[in-house]
């Protein structure tokens, strides 16, 4: 009798530890064999121009998860997967293999947008796939692909390295996250708050009821200051170029159109891009995946000249007055530096050097001033730093100063150098959103704005939660006569017959502008002096910036065509399209 006193006391000791001291921990343990928790993702904020005109949505994604903790035996149901869904078995075990070390009990996603079809199929056979479910999530849609690609940017699974650096807390390994553009730069804005259920499984994994939600909040919407039809227009012009253009609103700051091209499919990346489709893009000697309007580092050739220039009459090194005689060439110790024009263009002042582009003109106006007060202004007008875009990697450019030679070769600056960085040749190097923000300023009042691509962020409903502020970032320090001498230089350049933009003026509207041809490589001697018989990948690039209406301008635009050879061909042309597009938009 003792010992079977004794044994059921170990009995009844041992229930009470498991039922009452332990009971809850057990009671839980128990639970989640059959409770589950699932994310409910939140929609991503909508991306529109400035008239709230739709470029970037949502739509239905189907992806295909399995949780491995239910699915045993794993290898088995992998197999079935590939007969119903035609998935090959090796692309759903690297999805595996890419997420070793994966929670067994959460939902591991196999294959992201599985359209409809497999979908079925999946649905049909699910008695059969223990473990496996069809998720639907929110998907980024890129409504025109291809267009405004560098603006928008794309997205793209979360990396391990992105999870580890700390800068996504609230994320999780399988979130969709911004990679580019302003999809990165305004993440935190567009990506809402994410939701859940509670759910009750059965022994397959598969869903009894629900016995909660938690609604997932949508993220906020992005006004852009795009215009989307200047937009489409710009990449229009340019689908048989290499190059960018940017156009600018002079009293805002506003970017009302950025195209880079050539340029790439968002969309490809948001279902998982293909390591061989990556590798053709980033190893496509035309860089479509950079984004030229800002990274895009080029001689800014004769579009420097209003630098030059602006220089010159501030330092009184000449006045309005002041001439020069052009032969052709300019003569420099031993060294003759031609003019573009092999006859010359005979006595000229400012605003006929301006017009017609005259080398030798200037030639003599940067010698007389120097590198160094030269860099001094050319930086003054925004070139050579950054402008604070709200894009990643922009480029600075280069403003050489005998300062910054010594310090790279060791060695001094030659006064035959600063010649050719007086026409936008030798060390300068500029961006195209650089000469479209500097063309603003010296169309307008002199004030350089900081470039914006944000006009406001609202809720989904339409509330405003904040606008952009207009923020100037320097003033071109020239005095109002100074000013007044280089518009009537920029105006003659369009307008009168001998300017060298005269042919590609807008017809409805008095521009003001300026051309330029960036020599890819050096050319001393008189062959190839027109880029004539060279292979394309050294042809000039053609340059053109201006901005209009001459008295009141609306619009500043910044042309860059790779091995375009001349500006007023190359570059012009696209300009003078989106003026008179804008414009007459305005008008309307």
């Amino acid at each position: 009798m003792v010992c079977v006193f004794a044994a059921f006391a170990i009995l009844f000791v041992r229930l009470f530890y498991l039922q009452i001291i332990e009971g809850d921990e057990y009671r839980r343990l128990s639970e989640n064999n059959c409770i589950r928790l699932q994310n409910i993702d939140a929609p991503r904020g909508l991306i529109l121009d400035q008239k709230k005109r739709l470029l970037v949505d949502n739509r239905p994604s189907f992806d295909l998860s399995i949780v491995l903790k239910d699915a045993k035996p794993v290898d088995q149901t992998l197999d079935k997967i590939a007969v119903y869904s035609g998935i090959p078995k090796n692309e759903l075990m690297e999805s595996l293999a890419v997420n070793k070390g994966f929670a067994h009990y959460k939902p591991l996603v196999l294959k992201r947008d599985i359209g409809r079809d497999v979908l079925a199929a999946i649905q049909v056979h699910a008695y059969d796939l223990p473990g496996v479910m069809v998720d639907v999530r929110p998907l980024r849609h890129y409504i025109f692909p291809q267009s405004a690609s560098h603006i928008l940017g794309y997205m793209s699974e979360i990396s391990g390295d992105e999870l580890n650096s700390g800068k996504y807390p609230k994320n999780r390994q399988g979130d969709i996250i911004g990679k580019f553009g302003v999809e990165k730069t305004y993440e935190e804005v567009l990506r809402g708050k994410r939701g859940g259920r509670q759910v009750e499984v059965d022994a397959n994994g598969q869903v009894i009821r629900v016995i909660k939600t938690v609604e997932a909040i949508p993220g906020n919407n992005l006004i852009l200051t795009i215009d989307r039809d200047l937009q489409h227009k710009a990449e229009e012009m340019f689908k048989e170029k290499t190059g960018a253009v940017v156009a600018v609103e002079p009293s805002t700051g506003y970017i009302l159109a950025m195209a880079s091209s050539p340029t790439f499919d968002q969309n490809v990346f948001v279902s998982g891009l293909t390591r061989e489709n990556w590798d053709m893009l980033i190893s496509n000697p035309k860089r479509p995946m950079s984004n030229k309007a800002i990274q895009g580092e080029y001689p800014p050739a004769s579009t420097y000249k209003i630098v030059t220039a602006l220089a010159g009459l501030e330092e009184n090194v000449v006045d309005e007055t002041t001439s020069f005689h052009c032969p052709g060439y300019y003569t420099y110790g031993n060294r003759q530096f031609r003019c573009w024009k092999k006859g010359g263009h005979g006595t000229v002042n400012a605003v006929g050097a301006l017009a017609m582009s005259c080398d030798v003109y200037f030639y003599q106006v940067g010698q007389k001033l120097g590198v160094d007060r030269l860099a001094w202004y050319a930086k003054a007008c925004g070139l050579g730093r950054l402008t604070g875009i709200d894009l990643d990697h922009e480029a600075a450019g280069l403003i050489p100063s005998d300062n910054w030679k010594r310090k790279r070769y060791g060695i001094p600056w030659l006064g035959g150098e600063t010649l050719s960085i007086a026409i936008g040749q030798g060390y300068d190097l500029t961006t195209p959103l650089q000469m479209a923000v500097l063309t603003a300023a010296i169309g307008l009042d002199g004030i350089r704005r900081k470039p914006l691509l944000l006009k406001s962020i609202e809720t989904i409903d339409g509330q405003i939660l904040e606008n952009s502020a207009i923020k100037p970032i320097g003033r071109i320090p020239v005095s109002e006569k100074t000013l007044k001498i280089i518009h009537k230089g920029l105006w003659a350049v369009v307008n009168e017959p001998y300017g060298t933009a005269y042919k590609v003026r807008p017809q409805a509207v008095a521009a003001g502008g300026k051309t330029g041809t960036a020599q890819v490589f050096g050319r001393k001697s008189e062959e190839h002096r027109d880029g004539k018989g060279l292979p394309e990948h050294l042809k000039p690039h053609g340059w053109f910036v201006a901005y209009a209406p001459a008295d009141d301008p609306k619009i500043a635009i910044a042309v860059i065509v790779e091995n375009g050879e001349h500006g007023s061909t190359a570059a012009g042309p696209v300009a003078r399209e989106l003026i008179n597009l804008y414009l007459a938009e305005q008008i309307e």
